[in-house]
């Protein structure tokens, strides 16, 4: 069994600590060692488990993954912006979001559906090929349309919304939805986490309210960082926010064994 200490880990900063970090079960980090990983997204690979997989944590050996909860939000085409804002309007960045290059703008839209309207909704940037509006369910039944759940881009026979921005309207016949849940992944971390794009994973929660996700899409992109993306009504019925952990379980409908194998 090896120690694995800050030390230790500090020496390899000249030549690169590797990430992941590949152990073996029976080592053990000390406390410092851990914060120094996850200070630096680092994580560890445990030899002899084709998925034990952790987030650096002393001893760990059970896969996690990052939880994003995700509001309300607007992605816009840059036709609607200027619709929206005015002609040669650029959106104002206000924070990075999880996903490298993406970030919330200080820009929000009125939301007008056929029972009601929702103000200072957040508009997310970059600008996309087409508008798409993402809300949850109780959403819904405010606004008073009812979408399906569906991947981001996935618009055909959504229904539409009306968006109202200081300089005017735009009315949109499509292009609202109910996101699914999803994982970004880079191409490391699937290959960390032996998943490919479009897999399913079934995902536990860890706390007071352990339940399940059964069917969790994979989107692997060199673009992306681990992350799981639920919607707030998911992220309440579960007792989650963002920055918690859930356990992955099994992966297009099978559990792992206790090998860490479907």
């Amino acid at each position: 069994m090896a120690v694995i200490t800050e030390t230790t880990l500090r020496a390899m900063l000249r030549t690169g600590v590797p990430n992941p970090f590949v152990v073996h079960a029976e080592d053990r980090f000390t406390p410092a060692a851990t914060d120094f990983l996850k200070g630096r997204g680092i994580r560890v690979e445990v030899l002899g488990s084709a998925n034990a997989f952790s987030d650096g944590s002393e001893g760990a050996l059970e896969q996690t993954i990052p939880v994003g909860v995700s509001n309300r939000h607007i992605h816009l085409a840059t036709e609607d912006v200027e619709r929206l804002f005015g002609a040669g309007y650029e959106l104002t960045p206000l924070r990075p979001l999880s996903q490298p290059g993406q970030f919330a703008a200080t820009e929000t839209v009125t939301l007008l559906g056929p029972k009601g309207l929702m103000k200072d909704v957040r508009i997310l940037s970059p600008a996309r090929g087409v508008s798409q509006v993402e809300i949850s369910r109780t959403d819904g039944f405010s606004l008073g349309i009812h979408p399906p759940v569906r991947m981001s881009g996935s618009l055909e026979a959504t229904p539409g919304i009306t968006l109202i921005g200081p300089a005017g309207c735009v009315v949109l016949e499509s292009g609202v939805i109910v996101a699914k849940c999803h994982v970004h992944m880079s191409d490391l971390d699937a290959r960390a986490f032996h998943v490919q794009d479009g897999d399913s994973l079934m995902l536990q929660m860890l706390g007071e309210r352990t339940l399940i996700f059964p069917n969790v899409t994979v989107r692997v992109s060199p673009r992306y960082t681990l992350d799981f993306h639920i919607d707030l009504d998911e992220a309440n019925a579960a007792s989650l926010k963002t920055g918690d952990k859930v356990r992955l379980l099994g992966k297009n409908g099978k559990l792992f064994s206790s090998a860490g194998r479907c």
